[in-house]
């Protein structure tokens, strides 16, 4: 079984992935106080560190974790368009590069980062991977989609899948390792919970989610219930079905669940513990601290765990290799 420290580690979604697919926590650290309590939480077993990767002592660290895999997911907020028209920060950027002296200090025979697709564009992506590989690992830059490996959400992420003993991994190898389920967004939406919403057409509701509505009324005629899709590089009318994986999951509100009472469609927006699921949190992960929104953002910030399993799957395989 394969042993991980898990830098900006969040909620732990990505680590409960990990751990379905045969790995051990040992450390986690995150700057977000929340998302620490939340994974000790979760893994007890794990020691949590509460600061940013730049303000410890990572020689002392590195002399008392010696892990098979440095999991790592920078801050991706200056890389990712669902930042809006904001400026992105090369200080946030650079938790990327942050994660060099980790490796230097721990030596794992593994090294992942997670992160938006976009961070190819960064300028200084070509440097990283260059000095993971002068550290003498084999790089394997991975796009892969939540959805194809069974979560009921398509979340779309860069993976470095890094080897120091020169195993190279691809997408296929991957979701081979899959038991793949058809989940859609149906599956995470909790129909028992009788969530409160309201009357769709108010007088008060922007013009934009009607717009948003009428197009899927249109399209799936009354009756059905969909989910309006709220800001972002949508693409697709603003709406989708349940029978469709969730679009990505962000920090913030982004999805309103449309269902119909006496032929009139009522609206309300998805709960944390529907977007635990599409995280795939399943019935392990939970989220006990902080407010709906804190918890949102939670999910917004996390790896999804399907994926990371089977990473952990492929690395068991090969672990003695």
């Amino acid at each position: 079984m394969a042993t991980f420290v898990d830098l900006f580690c969040g909620g732990g979604f990505g680590a409960r992935g990990a751990v379905r697919g045969g790995g051990i926590p040992l450390l986690g650290l995150d700057a977000w106080g929340l998302a620490t309590d939340t994974y000790k939480a979760n893994f007890p077993e794990a020691n949590v560190l509460t600061a940013y990767i730049e303000n410890v002592n990572i020689q002392e660290l590195g002399q008392e974790y010696q892990p098979d895999v440095l999991l790592t997911s920078p801050e991706c907020t200056s890389h990712s368009i669902a930042r809006g028209a904001k400026p992105g920060t090369e200080r946030s950027r650079e938790t990327a590069i942050g994660i060099v002296p980790w490796i230097e200090a721990m030596k794992p025979r593994w090294v992942i980062v997670e992160n938006v697709n976009r961070m190819k564009k960064w300028n200084r992506h070509n440097e990283l991977v260059e000095t993971i590989e002068d550290f003498g690992y084999t790089v394997s830059d991975l796009l892969l989609n939540s959805a194809d490996f069974g979560s009921a959400q398509a979340r779309k992420r860069m993976f470095l899948v890094c080897d120091n003993e020169g195993t190279k991994v691809t997408r296929d190898d991957l979701v081979n390792l899959t038991n793949m389920r058809n989940m859609t967004a149906n599956s995470i939406i909790n129909w028992q919970a009788n969530y409160p919403s309201k009357k769709l057409r108010t007088p008060n509701r922007a013009k934009a989610t009607l717009e948003r509505a009428d197009r899927a009324i249109k399209a799936l005629g009354e009756g059905v219930p969909f989910i309006i899709v709220y800001y972002g590089s949508d693409y697709a009318g603003g709406w989708q079905t349940l029978e469709a994986p969730l679009r990505t999951v962000t920090t913030i509100d982004r999805f309103g669940l449309v269902t119909w009472r006496d032929n009139e469609p009522y609206l309300r927006m998805l709960q944390p513990d529907e977007l635990l699921r599409a995280m795939g949190g399943g019935n392990e992960h939970q989220l006990p601290f902080g407010s709906r929104r804190e918890k949102v953002k939670l999910c917004g910030n996390g790896v999804c765990s399907d994926v990371m399993t089977a990473i952990f799957q492929w690395i068991e395989l090969n672990q003695n290799n």
